[in-house]
């Protein structure tokens, strides 16, 4: 997600080894890839005025080197906000992928693109040169 020439970026405080993220998620049964995008980053983010922008492309991700044996296919969205935000903000994501009870604290920030963007973990950054 983007506002005006910076992309939100996030942290997991109680979780260092996940290291710096984009907001992301997954694809509900029966839910269109559009949808989930928006719900995924309004419950990450807390953020509600976004605009789906456009479809920036598609890639595989193996998870070996993350712990996880699968690989992933990410579809890659560029939203922008419409709206002001804090540079940084704390936020707690209440409905978790995983099913554990306990929410995951986020630590949200903007970083100036391209070259404020640091490294992102697991190939989030695989498509940023497309965006506009």
């Amino acid at each position: 997600m983007t506002w005006r020439d910076r992309l939100l970026v996030f942290r997991q405080p109680d979780s260092p080894e996940a290291g710096v993220q984009v907001p992301g998620g997954t694809v509900e049964p029966g839910e269109r890839l559009t949808a989930a995008v928006l719900r995924e980053t309004r419950e990450e983010t807390g953020l509600d005025a976004l605009v789906l922008r456009g479809y920036l492309g598609l890639r595989e991700q193996d998870m070996r080197a993350w712990g996880a044996a699968r690989v992933d296919r990410r579809h890659f969205y560029h939203l922008s906000l419409e709206s002001r935000a804090p540079e940084r903000w704390r936020h707690l994501e209440q409905h978790r992928s995983d099913g554990e009870p306990d929410p995951i604290a986020f630590e949200l920030f903007w970083v100036r693109l391209p070259d404020a963007v640091p490294p992102l973990i697991a190939g989030m950054d695989a498509l940023l040169r497309a965006l506009p």
